[in-house]
């Protein structure tokens, strides 16, 4: 037999076996990498999300802070600071303790408020683990949202025609016919109401917000989005405005040395000192029948200044403000205090000359006595810029009013009203028969050339409208073949809302709940 001959291996198994051993080192390794990797991943992404959490703790430590102390934008301190132009006042440091008492990081807070007298404040709260590089930035707006945040809000039910258009959020404390078009949330108080005839009703219950089927153009009110028509939602509060005109007269008793001591007083808001401040006008009378045709003028000039003007009469049957009320002039240029509120214990007429620059809250009441107070829009009044820098609030205890006289008297025109307006008790509107002479129908305007533009917010306790319709003639109304009816008021009318006012309402302006979050969203860089 031949034997095969046997041959040394031991120089082949070595190498391979090293090879192997190499190769699962590498895998080995590679693994570790990975694993590690990704437990590094893991742990950051752990630890980002921990400072997102704090940050977010900083925002509403400062949302329960502002719901007890409203007006501090310095996180409790006291001295003088000089904020940052582009964050505000701070850094302000906390510790951050979680649910088992243990200190896992910190918060820096940077509070801007919005603007003068708003409600709204910028928060920017930035977040940070302990033992980590890992931070994250939140920026929120938190404030109380202010009867400035609705397009139209009112206590009564409200009627949109299949030709109007709700500009901006609309509420209702009743119901809502919604025949026309709109732009933004529709809500009602109420899961059904039975509508009134005079607005829209038929005798019979209705979804809170609704349309009649048989509208068609330029809406279909079968197939159109009803998306964001809500019902029912919580009611707001109108009463509110009472003790919101309270603290604006108090804001308006402090601007000045010779009213501030009344501001403590228990009983400030029925105080009717016999003194005229920039912020304060006292009452024209403390005794005798109350006249609503009595009060004062106010004049809003570009330069952040008003003009005064004692109005001693009203004849509203003329045509405009300056043979329709008999003026006194009191004093020329007086400086828009720095509160931003003036007070008026009487009637107040209000107009521009020509534009408005700043902004300023002007609130009529006559808060000792049961009479109660109108605004009186007597001419043009109009803001220098559109921006967000200039707002005008108007409140009244009683109803914000366009004067019959205000509207020019023929020819083509533009009126133009920039405002946000409240009637505490009764109506925004152009009415619809004079004051002066009440059994006459007032003026109406119907030619394509002759427009009414308003721009701002609506609150109204009860009816809001620039336009009526009658069935016959009754004064100085107009008759307009194409709807069929006399019409008072400007019947080419456009309502904006003012979106600016969401979040920077005029100052003191009414709020109609507690501090929320109004915006909040995370800030990739770092300040």
């Amino acid at each position: 037999m031949i034997k095969p001959s046997l041959r040394k291996t031991n120089g082949f198994v070595l190498p391979a076996t090293l090879g192997i051993i190499i190769v699962i080192s590498i895998i080995a390794a590679a693994t570790f990498t990975i694993i590690g990797s990704n437990l590094y991943s893991v742990n950051y992404s752990v630890k980002r999300q921990q400072a997102l959490n704090i940050a977010e703790a900083g925002v509403n430590y400062y949302l329960w802070h502002l719901s007890h102390n409203p007006t501090d934008y310095k996180d409790g301190n006291t001295e003088e600071m000089t904020p940052d132009p582009e964050l505000g006042y701070g850094p302000f440091e906390h510790q951050y303790y979680d649910d088992n008492n243990i200190n896992t990081g910190s918060y820096n807070l940077y509070l801007k408020p919005q603007s003068s007298g708003s409600t709204v404040v910028k928060v920017r709260s930035i977040g940070r683990v302990n033992n980590s590089d890992a931070i994250r930035t939140v920026d929120a707006l938190i404030g109380a949202p202010s009867f400035a945040s609705y397009g139209l809000v009112s206590d009564s039910a409200l009627w949109f025609g299949n030709t109007e258009t709700a500009s901006g959020p609309v509420h209702s404390n009743q119901g809502i016919r919604m025949d026309g078009a709109n732009t933004a949330e529709v809500t009602s108080s109420n899961t059904t109401y039975v509508p009134p005839y005079s607005l829209g009703g038929d005798g019979s219950a209705h979804p809170g917000v609704w349309c009649k089927s048989t509208v068609t153009t330029p809406i279909d009110c079968n197939s159109r989005n009803k998306s964001d028509w809500q019902f029912p939602v919580p009611s707001v509060d109108f009463n509110n405005v009472s003790g919101n005109l309270c603290d604006i007269k108090k804001t308006a008793f402090e601007a000045d040395a010779s009213t501030s001591s009344l501001a403590s007083q228990t009983n400030a808001c029925s105080q009717t000192p016999n003194t005229t401040t920039d912020a304060y006008l006292k009452q024209r009378s403390t005794s005798g029948y109350y006249n609503t045709s009595r009060g004062y003028l106010i004049q809003l000039n570009p330069d952040n200044t008003y003009d005064l003007f004692r109005v001693n009469g009203e004849n509203d049957t003329y045509n405009d403000y300056s043979s329709a009320l008999s003026l006194q002039t009191q004093d020329t240029n007086i400086p828009i205090p720095d509160s931003g509120v003036i007070f008026a214990e009487d009637n107040v007429w209000v107009r521009s000359d020509p534009t408005f620059s700043g902004r300023l809250t002007i609130a009529a009441g006559r808060l000792a006595t049961s009479a109660e107070a109108n605004i009186v829009v007597a001419d043009d009044l109009v803001y220098g810029t559109k921006n967000g820098s200039d707002a005008l609030g108007l409140v009244a205890e009683d109803s914000v009013l366009i004067a019959p006289y205000a509207p020019p008297n023929s020819g083509a025109f533009t009126f133009e009203v920039n405002a946000a307006m409240i009637a505490q008790e009764g109506t925004v509107e152009f009415p619809s028969r004079y004051r002066s002479s009440y059994y006459r129908c007032t003026e109406g305007w119907v030619n394509d050339n002759q427009q009414f533009e308003f721009y701002g917010s609506v609150a109204t306790r009860q009816r809001w409208t620039w336009t009526w319709l009658w069935g016959g003639s009754c004064g100085d109304n107009t008759y307009d073949p194409a709807q069929g009816y006399y019409i008072s008021g400007v019947l080419n009318n456009n309502t904006q809302y003012d979106y600016n006012l969401l979040y920077a309402p005029p100052p003191k302006f009414p709020i109609t709940s507690n501090y929320n979050i109004l915006s909040w969203r995370e800030i990739l860089t770092k300040p």
